[in-house]
């Protein structure tokens, strides 16, 4: 049994380095390329002012999670679906789509294996 196009990845994950995940949004995500550059330069500018690196983990993580539900046609057409219910629906639609969000989130997280931290 094959599983239909659509439920293909269009890309493997890549490793969560800066490097990979910018190659992987220019696949699959290029319009997105000028907010992870933007993003990246403030990550650098935090963790060089505070001498920590979190602010550049936590910008990794948050990247590997976007390409993790990019890369993926339907889970990227179910979280589009979600924030538009989220953003345009009544307050019980708004709180249930936000529950959803947050599950595809938690989803992603465990599926490329990185913290917040």
């Amino acid at each position: 049994m094959t599983t239909p196009a659509a439920e293909q990845p269009l890309i493997p994950q890549p490793p969560a380095t800066v490097a990979t995940l910018r190659q992987a949004i220019s696949q699959i995500a290029p319009a997105s390329l000028p907010a992870f550059t933007r993003e990246l330069d403030q990550a650098a500018d935090q963790s060089r002012q505070g001498s920590d690196a979190a602010p550049l983990r936590r910008f990794v993580t948050q990247w590997a999670v976007y390409v993790h539900i990019q890369r993926q046609p339907s889970l990227a057409a179910d979280f589009r679906r979600w924030e538009s219910t989220a953003e345009a629906g009544d307050a019980p639609q708004a709180r249930h789509a936000a529950a959803e969000i947050g599950r595809l989130l938690d989803e992603a997280h465990a599926a490329v294996g990185l913290s917040t931290g």
